[in-house]
């Protein structure tokens, strides 16, 4: 028996999420009982345990996040999968944020929004690339269905605002906010050469402005259903980031809001506003991607970081 199978693996209070997840299905557990004696390939478990080798891949996958199961490189390629430990240590939080990891994340699906301020054109699509209500019709962005929403865009000025949950405890130190989203301008059809200018705000507080080089539909976007053709086809990452010293987009310092000047709170919602500006310089509108159109795939992402342990 491989003697690291002896030893505990001692796992500190901001894990206690992810082990915790780790162990909380029937199929994981199944996982490490047939791994107990032996290491296994991949296949060698799905024959075990009568599940689907897609299925066994995802769920080991899961379990190596959690440093509960290493694998290699068999002598035919294939994936050998070995347990790390006997028994497991955790440690309790014993102060407020303890528990969290240093980077907390919330993913927004794009059409949940709770505010909004638009005019024509503009629309919404699906994951498939079918159009939600009609296009260049306001009311779409008050129907139910735009919570299935992957694509939305609004030419000329306005906003779109979300509503996040804070999960950081009270009393517990946050030294760094960030939000990314992919996004475009929004042009007739497509224009590459079409700038506009973008502002994002936390809490009524603007956070910087980020102007989009153009409308990108010069090719497919990787995500991009092949029902999708109308124009707008990807975006570009962005990253905005509110700091101790102010606030900066993909990396360049651009603003003074700080992090204690949002004002964050745990029992009140974090107003995230995507807004193109009536007095902007280049009012040209705004594409927003989610997780199933575009390059990348994601959701507007939130996320909460500590530097050090609380």
């Amino acid at each position: 028996m491989n003697e690291s199978k002896l030893e505990t693996n001692r796992y500190p209070a901001s894990r206690i999420v992810e082990v915790a997840k780790a162990l909380s299905s029937d199929v994981r557990v199944r996982i490490l009982e047939a791994l107990g004696d032996k290491p296994m390939s991949v296949g060698q478990l799905a024959e075990a345990l009568g599940i689907a080798q897609p299925t066994v891949s995802i769920n080991v996958q899961m379990l190596e996040q959690a440093d509960l199961i290493v694998s290699s490189q068999g002598a035919n390629r294939e994936k050998i999968c070995a347990v790390t430990c006997r028994s497991i240590f955790l440690e309790l939080p014993a102060k407020p944020g303890e528990g969290l990891q240093r980077t907390e994340e919330i993913h927004m699906p794009i059409g949940m929004f709770s505010h909004c301020s638009i005019e024509p054109t503009c629309g919404m699509a699906a994951r498939d690339g079918s159009l939600i209500g009609s296009p260049d019709d306001p009311r779409a962005f008050y129907m139910p269905e735009r919570t299935e929403a992957a694509l939305l865009w609004f030419s000329g000025s306005g906003y779109i605002e979300y509503y996040f949950a804070n999960p950081m405890p009270p009393g517990a130190a946050l030294d760094e906010l960030r939000i990314r989203a992919e996004l475009s301008s929004e042009a007739p059809s497509f224009q590459q050469d079409w700038p506009s200018d973008i502002t994002v705000s936390i809490n009524d507080l603007p956070v910087g402005t980020w102007r989009s080089p153009g409308d990108f539909g010069d090719r497919k976007g990787k995500l991009t259903p092949d029902k999708w053709r109308s124009g707008s086809e990807y975006g570009m990452l962005t990253e905005w980031r509110v700091t101790a010293t102010g606030s900066q987009v993909d990396g360049q310092a651009v603003g003074a809001t700080t992090i204690d000047s949002l004002g964050l709170a745990f029992n009140r919602p974090i107003r995230v506003r995507f807004e193109v500006k009536e007095d902007a310089e280049y009012p040209n509108g705004l594409n927003l991607y989610g997780s199933g159109f575009g390059d990348h795939p994601q959701d507007i992402t939130l996320s909460f970081v500590r530097y050090t342990e609380a």
